[in-house]
């Protein structure tokens, strides 16, 4: 199973559901590969230390055919079955470097062909666009989760995001499904929040996890010690909610 995190809104909690998740899927014993295709390597940064992330690095991978995934996969430190794809800054310009070429769209898939039946979850993270680097992303993918910030523009620009994904099943990836959409920052103490539950369902219907992500300093802080929030803090809410988020992911794949 190959799962896109994506939504092209900033600050919705993608990398630190990607990071979780990953790590959530790793504690059940599921070998599973994190593959961090946003240029600001916070997920890659979540894990490794940033001097050991030397190329090659998903740019190098995407950009360089005669450099396989398998090269820059590196194993996450204190955490078992998790592998890490890092990115690096570099990924920023490779729009530049692959336009023009005609598999641009399919560099990722045919990449992670090359590790099919080595892992048995593929997370990844995308940056906040919809550019080729996101669109790679939904073209490799079997599943898209989409996090949704609880906030008053929750839902702005949804409507391209599901357009694109319809567009890439018509054509580049039959297979390619909705997973489901999360709610992150939650605050249940809001009227606000309630309210923009209510829109955010009516736009996915049963496709909206029943686990909601609240806003939680333990889950703003775990990165920084190169930590996934089960190990820096198991007993948070965080911690709870992301092994609930992980379950209803299994229950639907």
């Amino acid at each position: 199973m190959i799962i896109a995190i994506t939504n092209q809104k900033g600050g919705v909690g993608k990398t630190t559901t990607a990071i979780n998740l990953s790590a959530a899927m790793a504690d059940k014993g599921l070998r599973t590969l994190l593959v961090d295709l946003d240029p600001q390597a916070n997920s890659t940064m979540s894990y490794l230390e940033p001097d050991t992330v030397a190329p090659p690095t998903m740019f190098e991978v995407l950009t360089e055919p005669e450099v396989s995934v398998e090269q820059a996969i590196r194993p996450a430190p204190n955490q078992a079955n998790l592998w890490v794809a890092p990115s690096a800054i570099a990924l920023a310009k490779v729009e530049g470097k692959l336009i023009g070429e005609i598999d641009n769209l399919y560099r990722l898939k045919d990449v992670l062909s090359s590790v099919e039946g080595k892992f048995d979850y593929v997370i990844i993270d995308t940056p906040p666009t919809l550019g080729l680097i996101t669109i790679n992303a939904l073209v490799a993918a079997t599943h898209v989760l989409v996090p949704i910030q609880s906030s008053y523009f929750a839902l702005e620009g949804t409507d391209d995001l599901l357009d694109t994904i319809d567009q890439i099943k018509r054509r580049a990836n039959p297979g390619l499904q909705i997973l489901g959409a999360v709610i992150t920052l939650f605050d249940k103490r809001t009227l606000l929040a309630k309210d923009i539950e209510e829109q955010i369902r009516t736009v996915f219907g049963d496709k909206l996890f029943e686990t909601m992500i609240s806003k939680n300093v333990r889950l703003e802080e775990s990165p920084a010690y190169r930590e996934s929030i089960f190990s820096f803090a198991p007993k948070s809410s965080g911690a709870f909610e992301y092994y609930k988020l992980s379950e209803e992911v299994l229950s639907r794949v």
